[in-house]
């Protein structure tokens, strides 16, 4: 028996090898190899490490932000002024002012904090906005993993029918191969004619021929499972061939808890709550926000010498400055033409349409389980009717057998016996799996898949 655990099916650590040492790929050790390698449920979980990442505290607007500047100037003059027509005190004429190679620095750094004490609830709606996105992006892996696991197990038990139809071919080659022995004695004690050992030779042909067409569509079939669960092409393995079937009762129970179970109606009930609280992160727009700033810095200027008349020079100086400041800020838009009031009522019509959706999808749910348990009930009871087909055909070939070794019927018919046993083995190979997918698609609606026994 299996055990699925949604809880536990994302994060899974490995449990066993590929292939135990037989070869037998058992269905545990292919829903373990889908979990950890099916390149689907792989970008599932990327994207559900997303939505988590998204639906952190980093990314929800409650932090500060800190911002650091550092700046640095530099700043070299070379000048030459002169006084055409100017005179000094003692009637020279004035000099020309030079100033040559004067350079000059600043430095300065600073730290600004800004921190959205208040901003209308948006921030808080969005916060939670971004918990039901991750809700959702879960839920949507989970519908990942569930049609994997059903396409999984369709190509499994197309793999369990193949072999146990090869297994029933083989049977019918080698009665084939014993009728022609049975022949070649008859016709050598003159017992019977050539036509016999012709008709037993093309009997052969054609099981041979089946048998070979069977052989190819299991190898085609095993490597289609192999690029589900994402291993060697060419990997060689037995498959597990036994079925267990739920109980009626447990399945009509599931049916009753599919509502709240379902993952279409789930996600159908996430979104109503996304869309409920973009309602109300549009809202906040109505709402003024508060803020709060504060700043630290530090200033270095290095001035060089300076001179304003001719003959006097001013020296340059240092200067070191430290400041800090806090502010607050209130911020209302009070009016902003209409575009907030335009959001809000959009986002209300798209909830009433994300309601509409989900008792649609609720519906069509419902629709869906009634129709799959009418095609499970339907399937089941073609099985329990093929098994009785096979117990008829064998015991009636188990009668042609002793009858055609008596000599009392001729090998047509009873190679015509042996048909009839053929196909009836076959057809209740293909009604037992059939019905099997039947009831895991019942059970994906029921929303149970991953909760129940295999």
């Amino acid at each position: 028996m299996i055990r699925l655990r949604f809880i536990h099916l994302l994060f899974l650590f490995p449990l066993c090898n590929a292939f135990a040492q037989d070869k037998t790929l058992s269905k545990e050790e292919a829903v373990v190899l889908a979990l950890e390698n099916n390149y689907g449920i792989e970008i599932a979980k990327n994207e559900i490490e997303i939505a988590d990442n998204n639906a952190s505290i980093l990314n929800s607007g409650y932090l500060p932000t800190l911002t650091g500047t550092a700046g640095a100037n530099y700043n070299r003059l070379d000048s030459n002024t002169k006084y055409p027509g100017q005179f000094t005190n003692d009637g020279n004429p004035t000099p020309d002012l030079e100033i040559s190679k004067a350079e000059s620095q600043s430095y300065s750094s600073g730290l600004n904090l800004n921190y959205t004490l208040f901003d209308g609830l948006g921030r808080f709606y969005n916060f939670k906005r971004l918990k039901e996105q991750y809700q959702l992006s879960t839920l949507q892996a989970r519908e990942t993993i569930e049609n994997t696991m059903l396409q999984m197990f369709s190509v499994y038990f197309e793999i369990a029918r193949l072999t146990e139809n090869r297994n029933v071919q083989k049977k019918a080659l080698e009665i084939s191969n014993d009728r022609i022995k049975r022949a070649e004695y008859s016709f050598e004690y003159g017992q019977n004619t050539k036509l016999d050992i012709l008709n037993a030779q093309v009997d052969v042909t054609n099981d041979s021929i089946n048998l070979l067409n069977t052989e190819q569509q299991l190898a085609n079939a095993k490597r289609d499972l192999n690029v589900v669960l994402n291993q060697n092409l060419n990997e060689v393995y037995e498959v597990d061939t036994t079925v267990v079937f739920i109980p009626k009762f447990q399945i009509v129970e599931f049916m009753g808890q599919a509502i709240s179970n379902n993952v279409a109606i789930l996600q159908t009930e996430t979104n109503l709550n996304i869309n409920a609280y973009d309602i109300k992160v549009n809202k906040s727009g109505y709402l003024p926000t508060v803020g709060l700033t504060g700043t630290y810095g530090w200033n270095l200027n290095q001035s060089a010498n300076s001179s304003f008349i001719p003959g006097s020079v001013i020296p340059g100086n240092n200067r070191t400055s430290y400041n800090f400041a806090l502010g607050a800020s209130l911020t209302w838009n009070l009016f902003d033409g209409g575009g907030t009031t335009v959001r809000v009522k959009n986002s209300k019509i798209t909830y009433a349409n994300q309601e509409l959706l989900r008792k649609q999808v609720e519906l069509e749910v419902n629709r869906d389980m009634q129709n799959a348990m009418a095609i499970y009930d339907n399937k089941l009871n073609i099985y329990r009717i093929q098994e009785q087909n096979v117990i008829t055909n064998q015991n009636n070939f188990e009668r042609s057998r002793e009858q055609f070794q008596l000599g009392s019927i001729t090998s047509i018919e009873f190679r015509q016996a042996q048909i009839n046993l053929l196909n009836a083995q076959t057809n209740k190979n293909l009604a037992k799996y059939d019905a099997k997918l039947a009831e895991l698609q019942l059970l994906q609606l029921t929303g149970q898949l991953l909760n129940i026994e295999l």
